[in-house]
Parts: structure tokens; C-alpha cells; sequence
């Protein structure tokens, strides 16, 4: 048992190591590409941002319509029913809004870039380029990682503009909320610290479904098992690394 547990934990350091090195890989590479050849990250902008818009944009809509509803149905019991608006913009800024939407980007961008790549390495594709003396890393994999680093944090100043789009239709349309109330007490309570929050959060997460996706992508066995291996844990892991890293950030931010 001893012994399993101690080759569980070594190979988990080398892998982490290995995952360290890879990005910082990508790092090296990342300024020549971005202003060097930077057609290639607009396309990458539009494959894991744009197309990723709908879900980001319907999820939003209903989770601040959520938050109108619930909002609305707690502060009642305290008379502070005009308070629903900064329920909801405290809880999509600083939390719902980065968080949920680097669940969905994992979940239809990670694995799409996860199994884009596998499937280049599982056709040779990648092989075909070292053949060729040109890097697949800076040509193929770093293009995708800024793609996914530049989209998440737009997707998730949508998805938060949309959820209080959402909050204001139910709270005010719907529950009759006073619509200046709505506004102004969100307005007078939150402070640009609150903004700073989330969008630190929705970088972060950025740069780690990115990395997580092109490394499970890069690494996956060349086989059709292996590509649907590699997409699975790409989804996984990202979204246990996200819920860890939003405990850890919301904790140095008190």
C-alpha cells in the first residue's frame, strides 16, 4: 500500500513538473506569435470564444433570473426587496460569473481544443510538422492558449452583463421592484475592488483551462480511446483546479 502511494505521489510530481515546464514553453513562445503572426490567435479568439457565446449568453440570462427569483424571495423576509440588484451583481461578479463560465468553457471549448489536438497527434499531423523542422508547439498549441486566454474573461463580462440583464427582468418586470433602486443601490454598494475580483478570477481560470486543455491535448495516447481519455480529464481536472483556485482567490481577496 505504502509503495503504491509513493509511485501515486511521484508520478504526480513529475506530471506537474512536466505541466510547469510546458507552460512555461508556451510562455517563451507566447510574444513572438501574439504580434508576430497574430491572425492565428483572432482565429483561435473565434473557435473558443465566439462559438461559445450562446451557451455563455443563455446560462447567464437564466442564472440572473435565478438570482432576481431567489433574491427577491430571502430579502423579502427583511424588507429589502430593492436590494435584489446588489444580491445579484455581488454574486455574478465576484462569483457566478467567472466560475460558471470557465465550467462551460471547459466544457465546450477545453474539450474541443483537448480533442482538436489529439487528434492532430493521433493522424501524425504533429509528427508531420517535426518532420518538416517546424515546432508544433509556438505553430499549433500556442495560438490555442492565448485564444482561450484572451476569450474567458470576455465570455465572463458577458456572462455577467446578461445574468443582470436577467436579475433586472425578474426583479423588476416580473416582481415589480422599484427599477432606481435596482440600479442605484447596486451602484452606491459595489466598489471597483468587487470588478477587480472577478476579473482577476476569470484570467486565472483562463490560463488554466487553456494550459490544462493543449497540455491533455498534446499528451493524449494517439489512439481514439486516447483523444476520448484526454477530453475527459480535460473537462475533470479543469473543473476541480477552478473550484480550487476561486476558494483560494476569494480567500486572499478578504
Amino acid at each position: 500500500m505504502l509503495r503504491d502511494i509513493y509511485f501515486t505521489v511521484v508520478g504526480f510530481l513529475r506530471t506537474f513538473g512536466a505541466l510547469q515546464l510546458f507552460f512555461l514553453r508556451l510562455l517563451v513562445n507566447s510574444p513572438h506569435i501574439f504580434f508576430g503572426r497574430f491572425r492565428l490567435v483572432v482565429q483561435q479568439v473565434q473557435n473558443s470564444g465566439t462559438l461559445s457565446l450562446v451557451i455563455i449568453m443563455v446560462s447567464g440570462f437564466f442564472v440572473g433570473g435565478v438570482l432576481g427569483l431567489q433574491g427577491y424571495s430571502n430579502l423579502a423576509r427583511f424588507n429589502a426587496e430593492d436590494s435584489v440588484g446588489t444580491f445579484a451583481a455581488f454574486s455574478l461578479l465576484k462569483e457566478l460569473g467567472p466560475v460558471i463560465s470557465a465550467l462551460l468553457f471547459a466544457g465546450r471549448a477545453g474539450t474541443a481544443l483537448a480533442s482538436e489536438i489529439g487528434l492532430m497527434k493521433a493522424t501524425d499531423q504533429l509528427s508531420a510538422m517535426e518532420m518538416m523542422a517546424v515546432d508544433p508547439l509556438p505553430r499549433v498549441l500556442v495560438p490555442r492558449f492565448l485564444g482561450g486566454v484572451i476569450s474567458m474573461p470576455l465570455l465572463a463580462a458577458v456572462f455577467s452583463a446578461i445574468g443582470l440583464l436577467g436579475a433586472h427582468l425578474v426583479g423588476v418586470n416580473l416582481l415589480g421592484v422599484d427599477a432606481g433602486a435596482f440600479w442605484q443601490q447596486m451602484q452606491s454598494t459595489l466598489d471597483m475592488s468587487d470588478v477587480y475580483e472577478g476579473i482577476i478570477k476569470s484570467v486565472v481560470f483562463g490560463v488554466v483551462v487553456s494550459l490544462l486543455a493543449v497540455w491533455e491535448g498534446y499528451n493524449a495516447i494517439p489512439t481514439a480511446e486516447g483523444v476520448g481519455r484526454a477530453t475527459t480529464r480535460t473537462v475533470v481536472i479543469s473543473a476541480i483546479a477552478v473550484l480550487i483556485l476561486d476558494f483560494m482567490i476569494t480567500a486572499m481577496a478578504i
